[in-house]
Order: structure tokens, then C-alpha cells, then sequence
């Protein structure tokens, strides 16, 4: 019982809005994203993802695993590298934010 009171308090904290990133810092940081996934998260290219309207954690997900390789990439992997967490945090908050 004491396992599954801890599961579900983990995961209320996780889901806690306070653990969210800043859209408008995010913004900012987005500038080198948008070269192949479109200023406003939409690529016209084929072959990069949409990124507007995903799900924040998801991106960051992802995000922390092309910085970890655990999911690799040439391209996505040294763009990742650079990111501190509070700027994944950031970038993901954004682009979850656009429609």
C-alpha cells in the first residue's frame, strides 16, 4: 500500500503545474529550432516533425534523450547538447503552447 501512496504522490508532483516550463523564455530559445521545424513549430519540410501543439512532456523527453543518446540523431543530437534542462523545460513549454 505504502508503494502505490508513494506512486501516485510521485506523480501528482510530477504533473504539478509548478514543475512547468516558461513559454515566452522558451520563445526566445526557439530561434535555432526553427530552421527545420518552422517558426511557429510547423516545418514545411516533410521530413522534420511538427513540434506546435505537442505534448510538453513528450518534447522534453525527447529532448533529454538526443542530449543523453539514448535516442540518436546527427542533427538533433549537438542541437540538444547545448540546451540546459531549464531551457528544454522552457522550449517544450512553448511549443506545447502553440495551436
Amino acid at each position: 500500500m505504502k508503494k502505490i501512496t508513494l506512486a501516485v504522490a510521485a506523480t501528482v508532483m510530477m504533473a504539478s503545474p509548478a514543475f512547468a516550463g516558461d513559454p515566452a523564455a522558451g520563445k526566445s530559445k526557439s530561434a535555432m529550432c526553427a530552421a527545420c521545424h518552422g517558426a511557429a513549430g510547423i516545418s514545411a519540410v516533410p521530413m522534420y516533425p511538427n513540434l506546435a501543439g505537442q505534448k510538453e512532456a513528450y518534447l522534453a523527453k525527447q529532448l533529454k534523450d538526443f542530449k543523453s543518446g539514448s535516442r540518436k540523431d546527427p542533427v538533433m543530437a549537438p542541437m540538444a547538447m547545448a540546451l540546459s534542462d531549464e531551457d528544454v523545460a522552457n522550449i517544450s513549454a512553448y511549443y506545447a503552447s502553440l495551436k
